[in-house]
């Protein structure tokens, strides 16, 4: 279930790949990821002409992408990512996917001694504007204290659906103010996972995560993905990735 660490296009791509075996196997899907060097995503429909700079980017050696889900950017590098993909009989709403989704993350936390909770009904939903992803947590969203602890985002077709996230080991969501061409708004800062257990590893993470996948009984998740993603859905989906077109489309 852990893949070693790769670079952002590459990591977009397996996660696009993993929609499609789900939609054409009905196989429930699950990767644990890390990150080559940092790098930013934007949401699928954020608006980042005028606000990030491609430059800058490129002068920092950060890389840019535009993922499938939707939601706001996130800077990716010193945290646990991980993806789900599932066919859509295995969650009817986008609600119900966050839900099923996040009670296996929230039992995984607290595996790990994280005294995480769900968000209350009354948060702001997330939209695609100026602040970053862990600027405040939605409702259903997990969070430490008032702190929001992991960001998630979700994309549905007819046939499967796609929820991946990052669970943060330390706080580096600063960088972005770096590649921004405006002021971005000022947030608080998010919950990490050192910052509530010190010393913990992308390992112990990814073993909290299996033994709470085994405990809800979910028999069915595939828990090693790499190998099972068509080459030409990686590849179709790399071209996607890698293309300027789609990652400063708006």
């Amino acid at each position: 279930m852990r893949s070693p660490p790769r670079d952002a296009v590459t990591n977009m791509a397996l996660d696009d790949a993993m929609l499609h075996t789900a939609a054409d196997t009905g196989a429930t899907l699950l990767r644990i990821y890390s990150w080559e060097r940092p790098s930013v995503s934007f949401g699928r429909n954020q608006r980042c002409e005028g606000v990030y700079s491609a430059h800058r980017c490129e002068t920092l050696g950060i890389p840019a992408v535009r993922r499938l889900t939707g939601g706001r950017a996130l800077l990716h590098g010193r945290e646990v990512t991980y993806c789900v993909a599932a066919p859509t009989r295995a969650a009817n709403t986008l609600r119900g996917g966050y839900d099923s989704i996040n009670a296996i993350l929230l039992d995984a936390l607290h595996r790990l001694g994280v005294n995480a909770t769900v968000a209350v009904p009354g948060g702001r939903t997330s939209s695609p504007g100026l602040a970053p992803c862990f600027e405040t947590p939605s409702a259903g969203e997990l969070v430490v204290g008032t702190q929001k602890l992991v960001g998630s985002a979700q994309h549905r077709e007819a046939a499967a659906f796609l929820q991946h996230g990052s669970i943060l080991l330390d706080d580096d969501q600063g960088l972005l103010h770096d590649l921004a061409l405006v002021a971005l708004p000022q947030v608080p800062t998010p919950a990490t996972l050192r910052g509530c257990l010190g010393n913990v590893t992308h390992d112990n993470v990814a073993d909290a995560i299996t033994d709470a996948v085994r405990a809800a009984s979910r028999g069915d998740m595939v828990l090693s993905t790499d190998g099972l993603m068509a080459d030409t859905h990686v590849l179709m989906a790399a071209s996607r990735y890698r293309d300027p077109r789609w990652t400063w489309r708006r």
